[in-house]
């Protein structure tokens, strides 16, 4: 008998001709996530992937913790594998759930069974009937509740036979790698880490511009955004963090623009920015953390003229999340205790107070005209630093 994890995915299995290489790059995908826990083999059968310690002392659950957060997989288990021997199976399983029983105080059970190897001589339901059979009668404290038993006893027979009783959730979505890169607007707020982690779920690898207002801005605020960076790595392995001197540029906008459409021309300069360095890296797409209505830049009116500041396609994965929902969401995946650190991001920087919520594209044109910032954009992304976040 042998300890190993068994890992399941889901979408991929739609994806029909194509499929081998979904399976592929999330195996490497999973054989990155966990390279640092020591020698493994990483197997694909029959629709499943199973992570086979070579080292003695593996450490199950920090493997566990890892491969819950790859992209692509729907949940993961800790089995015990076996020579599909019915003997051995039926040994195998009320070491269990005796174990359960004496270690939870557990009182009812089920087991169920999934034959993979149509050659084994028994069925899923006769293998499920007379292995609850044999584990009742060697424990007598335990009943059969086949609607909320205590715990189940999973059987899958396949080239060789896995015993296990836990089930635990994973990220699910689509491996990373496999739909192409796109740019995150990555600002120290609980939005866009949010929406980076979305759009990474889809199996888009994500890169990251932050624009940082020195002195306006602490340098603990660009740490901050590097520590939610380093979050977002534990989902989608590397992040190159494109760092963007923004000082000038918004003190150009604040001179010489109406105050009331700074907000939306400081966007917009945001977003072109974004966009020259996307395409010098091969990314086909733009992500930001906008939400309808949230702020004023954020209308309708306001996102339409943001949207024709720039070519690429946008992406606003939290366009029609409330609030809660986002903070509901950055709890989940840890970011959440990160964003809120009180440190400002440029967006607070020379915020009006009475910023236009309704800008017409053609005054919004007008006014930047007015300003020098051609120039200085092509200054600020000469100067950018250039950080590559891995995992914290």
């Amino acid at each position: 008998m042998e300890k190993v994890i068994l890992i399941r995915y889901g979408e991929i299995m739609l994806k029909g001709l194509n499929r081998p290489a979904f399976e592929k790059k999330l195996v490497d995908n999973i054989k990155r996530a966990i390279s640092n826990l020591g020698k493994v083999n990483v197997r694909k059968i029959q629709g499943r992937i199973y992570v086979e310690p070579i080292d003695g002392n593996y450490d199950f659950d920090e493997c566990i913790n890892l491969l819950t957060k790859v992209f692509g997989i729907v949940s993961v288990s800790i089995v015990w594998k076996m020579e599909s021997d019915f003997d051995k199976i039926k040994e195998n399983a009320l070491k269990m759930a005796t174990k359960l029983v004496e270690e939870k105080g557990y009182t009812t059970f089920k087991v169920e069974t999934k034959r993979g190897n149509k050659k084994f001589p028994m069925n899923s339901p006769e293998i499920s009937r007379e292995l609850g059979g044999y584990i009742l009668s060697n424990i007598p404290k335990l009943s059969v509740d086949v609607n909320k038993p205590s715990f189940v006893i999973y059987v899958e027979v396949r080239e060789y036979t896995y015993v296990y009783s836990e089930i635990i959730p994973a990220v699910c979505g689509m491996p990373i790698g496999t739909n192409g890169k796109a740019m995150l607007l990555l600002s120290g707020g609980i939005d866009s880490p949010v929406a980076g982690w979305m759009i990474g779920k889809r199996g888009v690898e994500i890169e990251a511009v932050h624009f940082y207002s020195y002195p306006y801005t602490s340098e603990r605020a660009k740490e901050k955004v590097i520590d939610l960076a380093k979050i977002l790595c534990l989902y989608c392995h590397k992040i190159n963090l494109y760092v963007v001197p923004f000082t000038d540029i918004q003190l150009e906008i604040n001179e010489k623009c109406p105050h009331e459409q700074s907000t939306i021309i400081m966007r917009r300069v945001m977003m072109r920015i974004a966009e020259k360095i996307a395409k010098k890296t091969g990314a086909n797409a733009l992500i930001t953390g906008e939400s309808i209505g949230q702020v004023a830049s954020q209308t309708i009116e306001s996102l339409a003229v943001t949207n024709a500041s720039v070519d690429l396609p946008v992406f606003r994965p939290l366009i029609g999340m409330d609030k809660n929902e986002v903070v509901s969401l950055a709890k989940k995946i840890d970011t959440y205790e990160t964003s809120i650190l009180p440190y400002e991001d440029c967006c607070t920087v020379f915020v009006p107070k009475h910023p236009n919520t309704k800008p017409k594209l053609e005054r919004i044109i007008m006014s930047e005209e007015k300003a020098d910032l051609n120039d200085l954009i092509e200054k600020a992304i000469e100067d950018t630093e250039l950080l590559t976040i891995t995992k914290g």
